[in-house]
């Protein structure tokens, strides 16, 4: 999902933030890539972000299983449902943000991993809200669950079949401090850059 706006980051177009030198996206694309178990990539992108929609067109060049596809902006809920809808996907499907720059593949291979071993249509990946005091940053939704506090992370696996429906989901929480970085301040992309500094040290 790339179709949103940085205004919070007081940028035009998020999925552009630099980082390093590169585009948020590329980080997410990457990862996606990388994985062992991702057929196909459609990024969904929307009218507010037609800058990003010139930077796709000339990754895909050199990419040849990531498509584009246009929603009309119509809030995130519908544009995905219409994205998953119009790429004719069957089965199951991985939704990610492209505001999570740390996703590395071998954590996407184990969020598929443990859903395969569910019985259950969807699965929603939540931090601890531990992860994030570490860091410093004070994530928008909190959810109380099992006597501790859980934050959703932007990564979910649905049934594609039934994506316009409510769907029965596990709720994988995990402790990975990449996955708390989804950055949509300009905090959040200071603290993003101060991980991978160190990271490259």
């Amino acid at each position: 999902m790339a179709g949103g706006r940085g205004k919070r980051l007081g940028l035009e177009e998020k999925p552009l933030t630099m980082i390093q030198d590169r585009p948020m996206i590329s980080y997410v694309l990457e990862a996606l890539l990388g994985s062992k178990n991702i057929g196909r990539i459609f990024v969904a992108t929307s009218p507010r972000v037609e800058k990003t929609g010139m930077w796709l067109l000339d990754f895909i060049k050199n990419h040849r299983n990531v498509c584009i596809i246009s929603t009309k902006g119509n809030g995130f809920v519908n544009d995905m449902a219409s994205a998953v809808e119009e790429a004719g996907i069957t089965g199951s499907v991985l939704i990610t943000m492209a505001d999570l720059p740390l996703i590395t593949s071998a954590l996407i291979d184990r969020i598929i991993n443990k859903y395969k071993d569910l019985n259950t249509p969807a699965l929603s990946v939540h931090m601890g809200l531990d992860a994030f005091t570490r860091l410093g940053l004070r994530p928008d939704t909190v959810f109380h669950k099992n006597g501790g506090f859980i934050v959703p992370c932007g990564i979910n696996i649905l049934d594609a079949g039934s994506i316009r429906e409510e769907q029965e989901d596990y709720n994988l929480i995990l402790d990975d401090e990449e996955l708390a970085l989804n950055v949509n301040s300009g905090e959040d992309l200071a603290v993003c850059e101060r991980y991978l500094e160190g990271k490259n040290l």
